[in-house]
């Protein structure tokens, strides 16, 4: 099986969108993950367990998204690290936690 020029561009500029689209990606997991931070830490303060429970999924989500980032080059993993830290400033700000 030979290679054409074609494919390698198209391989390359597939190579190269990864990092906007782990940034996108990620940035409603991040929704995800920071915003039922609250409810975990409500249910820890009443001494629910369900709430170590969710604080166990919340991690174990996130890793998995994140090993599968890391799997497809540093440059997806660092940018879906960033689309996860902006919807973190957004959780935040909207919570009224930050500043």
């Amino acid at each position: 099986m030979t290679l054409v020029w074609s494919d390698i561009a198209h391989g390359l500029a597939t190579w190269r969108l990864l990092p906007l689209v782990a940034f996108v990606g990620c940035y409603p997991v991040g929704l995800v993950f920071f915003g039922s931070l609250r409810r975990v830490a409500e249910g820890l303060i009443a001494g629910r367990m369900s709430a170590v429970a969710l604080q166990l999924g919340r991690f174990a989500a996130l890793g998995l998204v994140l090993w599968g980032l890391a799997l497809l080059g540093p440059l997806s993993l660092i940018a879906g690290t960033a689309g996860a830290l902006v919807a973190q400033r957004r959780v935040l700000a909207k919570s009224g936690a930050e500043g």
